[in-house]
């Protein structure tokens, strides 16, 4: 028998691997892998795979446990599907709370329960992708909620932006999501548009270099490790120039200006390792973004090597039937999207309900079909899912939210905040004996937080009324008076306000815009926020947010009149600006003492605004997008170098994109340019002449004085955010590459 054993044994090891398959084995290659398993799938299953439901319904809360929903189950039955999105998404349109939404434990639960469920109960077990949104934070209850990307681009720091990308990303994959919808790409140059607060501003160079950094901070060098998520590009293209500023609408551009400004920054993240890209609602030249096989499959997989995979958004496959009118039904919308490039339909149902029978009819070929299906299984394969499908909730628990998190989202709040103007009153003495708090964005939680936030816990926020108190003693009187709202009129309180500012010997108004949704408002199918007509007892803060276009900039409801109530007392007053866009700043740019504008500075915003007020922090922000003085100027972006004057007064903006003041001065001198093989060296001291210790950001622009095609008379090729004590000089130095400083010519 001894000498029989070891052959039996043998023998059985050889017939468990032949019974293995290849997919299942973790030593084999991600390519043979693939292979194998695309071998095996039905046309239904191949087509699941393509298909990202919405997640939200997915799951059921019971008490301290989740289970699957029996929509889930009906669902993986009958369709099968291999992404989900925003299962832990929470907001208005969703209808989660925080009463019926999921803390990061149970959120981890929930995504487990569903890759269960799906591995447990399919024929080959294949894991799902969850993929979350994560712009600003990861939208969902009891994350860290970072200022949104205007504010992040005002830092104009790149490794601030690595780790803040970090950041999310681990909270994220700690859930059990694997894909971050972010960063947004966009290049935005026309405020009237809803969701310019989500873009990195006016310039590609600095959107694309914060863009990159935030890739590399969200998928990290090992995404196998279980701390990062694959990077989700928004979107794609030229979503930023709608006409009249409306959301969606077609974008009339050149090619050479689409390629040189709108896809640059696209290119540069994809450079740095971005994994999947996003379709944008809009049609460029006629040509409907998530169909145009030129720009999804020529251009993103041809010329720049991508080797990731397309989502179209939300919906987006059937508005080329219904919207664009460039296809006669939805099937044949499906068959023009996957054709161009599109691999995974946000949705699910085009995909779904008709992928099928366009194979049948010769609409799609099979190649076509398993091409999107192997790039899908190719990321699942990567991140090990296969191998680990599953998260530990007490890890979420323990590290979601951390104290590193919220020092870090204050931080990005600080370097955010840009101070635009200031008589000699900032920083104010801690010393004061009172100050009056007044203003609809003062102590109002949700205003500062921006659109794609989930509902918070009100004692993980910290509005600018409790930043004050944070900061100041005891024994200085704060009088708060909100004054008036955002947009409604009938809650106006404008001589209580001003009887605040009369017994204080400073007065601080927060006013701006909202990009805050409620459970009043309505939406359209793809989560899009529409403007009512409804007549309502108090009309809502939100002017901002995805659907809120604006015919103006002017700050609305009584606002001016309480500005300019305050500013007729005597009294200094500071103006902080919390918004979503550039709002109108002249009267306070003329008469305020003091004005600050933090974008939407997240759940640490009134600490950071507190730490600038009474000179904690020096500020060092900059302006990603330039201030317009009135509507009648856009587009008004600076790249377009100096204009005409108007009949009525300035072409110029109010302020230019790169703008910002600090509490100390900086000196440059000793500039020297040297030319090194295919390099321009650029060189230069830095002084801070001031008293007090501080950031700089230096910024390199070019012209290029004689060129074969119009180039702006202006351009953003590299800064740096450097911090230098008072009194001390740094050297500082630019390295321009020659492929800095290419055109695309006549023939581009």
């Amino acid at each position: 028998m001894k000498k029989v054993l070891p052959g039996i044994f043998a023998i059985f090891m050889v017939a468990s691997l032949v019974a293995q398959p290849i997919y299942k084995n973790p030593e084999a290659t991600t390519e043979n892998r693939v292979a194998d398993l695309l071998a095996r799938m039905t046309t239904r299953e191949k087509i699941g795979q393509l298909c990202a439901p919405l997640g939200w319904e997915m799951y059921e809360k019971q008490g301290d446990e989740v289970v699957v929903s029996d929509k889930y189950k009906k669902l993986m039955a009958e369709s099968n599907p291999g992404v989900f999105w925003a299962v832990l998404r929470a907001d208005p349109w969703t209808q989660k709370t925080l009463r019926t939404g999921l803390n990061p434990g149970l959120s981890a639960k929930a995504l487990n329960e569903l890759q269960r469920y799906t591995i447990e109960n399919s024929r080959l077990g294949i894991p799902l992708l969850i993929a979350e949104e994560c712009a600003h934070g990861h939208m969902a209850i009891g994350t860290t909620v970072f200022p949104t990307s205007l504010a992040q681009a005002s830092t104009f720091n790149r490794e601030l932006i690595f780790q803040m990308g970090e950041a999310i990303a681990l909270e994220a994959r700690l859930q059990g999501a694997h894909i971050g919808y972010g960063p947004i790409l966009d290049i935005a140059r026309d405020p009237r548009w809803s969701r310019m607060e989500e873009t990195f501003g006016e310039d590609p160079v600095l959107t694309g270099v914060l863009g990159s950094e935030f890739v590399k901070g969200l998928q990290g060098n090992d995404i196998k490790e279980g701390r990062h998520v694959y990077s989700t590009l928004k979107h794609f293209a030229a979503y930023g120039i709608p006409v009249g500023g409306h959301n969606g609408q077609p974008a009339q551009i050149g090619t050479r200006e689409l390629f040189s400004d709108h896809l640059a920054p696209f290119r540069m993240a994809i450079e740095a390792g971005a994994k999947t890209i996003m379709t944008s609602y809009n049609s460029v030249d006629g040509i409907p973004s998530t169909s145009n096989r030129y720009l999804l499959t020529d251009v993103l997989r041809g010329q720049w090597g991508f080797d990731g995979f397309v989502f179209s958004d939300l919906g987006s496959i059937e508005g080329i039937a219904t919207s664009h009118r460039t296809a006669s039904s939805i099937k044949e919308a499906a068959s023009l999207t996957l054709h161009a490039g599109v691999d995974v339909d946000l949705g699910g149902n085009a995909y779904d309900r008709n992928l099928e029978q366009a194979l049948a009819e010769g609409l799609i070929r099979e190649e076509e079909l398993d091409s999107a299906v192997s790039r899908v299984l190719k990321l699942k394969f990567e991140m090990g899912l296969f191998e680990n499908p599953y998260v530990d909730p007490e890890k979420a628990n323990q590290i979601v939210r951390n104290e590193y998190h919220k020092a870090l989202a204050r931080e990005v709040a600080r370097q955010g905040t840009v101070l635009l103007k200031n008589k000699q009153l900032l920083p104010l003495s801690k010393d004061v004996k009172s100050i009056a708090i007044v203003g609809p964005n003062a102590d109002n939680i949700y205003n500062q937080l921006g659109d794609y936030t989930a509902p918070q816990e009100r004692d993980n926020i910290i509005s600018v009324l409790d930043g004050i108190k944070n900061a100041v003693s005891k024994n200085i009187k704060l009088h708060y008076v909100k004054a008036c709202a955002i947009r409604d009129t009938t809650q106006s309180d404008i001589a209580a306000a001003v009887a605040a500012a009369r017994q204080s010997d400073v007065v601080v108004a927060v006013v701006g815009g909202s990009s805050a949704r409620d459970f009043k408002t309505d939406y359209v199918g793809t989560g899009a926020a529409v403007v009512s007509d409804k007549r309502v007892d108090i009309i809502p803060d939100m002017e901002s947010g995805e659907g809120y276009d604006r015919n103006s900039l002017s700050l609305l409801g009584d606002q001016l009149k309480l500005l300019d109530a305050l500013f007729g007392i005597g009294k200094p007053v500071v103006v902080v600006c919390i918004q979503g866009r550039p709002l109108d700043m002249n009267l306070a740019s003329e008469k305020a003492d003091a004005l600050l504008n933090a974008w939407y500075p997240g759940e640490e915003g009134g600490n950071a605004i507190a730490d600038i007020l009474f000179g904690d922090y020096n500020p060092a922000g900059r302006l990603p997008v330039s201030v317009p003085r009135s509507v009648g100027q856009l587009p008004v972006y600076y790249s377009q170098g100096e204009q005409n004057k108007y009949v009525e007064g300035e072409s110029a903006p109010l302020y230019s994109f790169g703008f910002g003041l600090s509490y100390t001065q900086f000196e440059y001198s000793h500039l020297t340019i040297e030319r090194q093989d295919e390099k321009t060296l650029i060189t230069f001291n830095i002084t801070n002449t001031g008293e007090r210790d501080g950031d700089e950001v230096a910024q390199l622009y070019i012209r290029d004085n004689v060129s074969s095609v119009f180039t702006p008379p202006i351009q953003l090729k590299d800064f740096e955010r450097i911090h230098i004590r008072r009194g001390e000089t740094k050297r500082l130095s630019f390295t321009l590459n020659d492929s800095q400083l290419t055109l695309f010519n006549q023939a581009m």
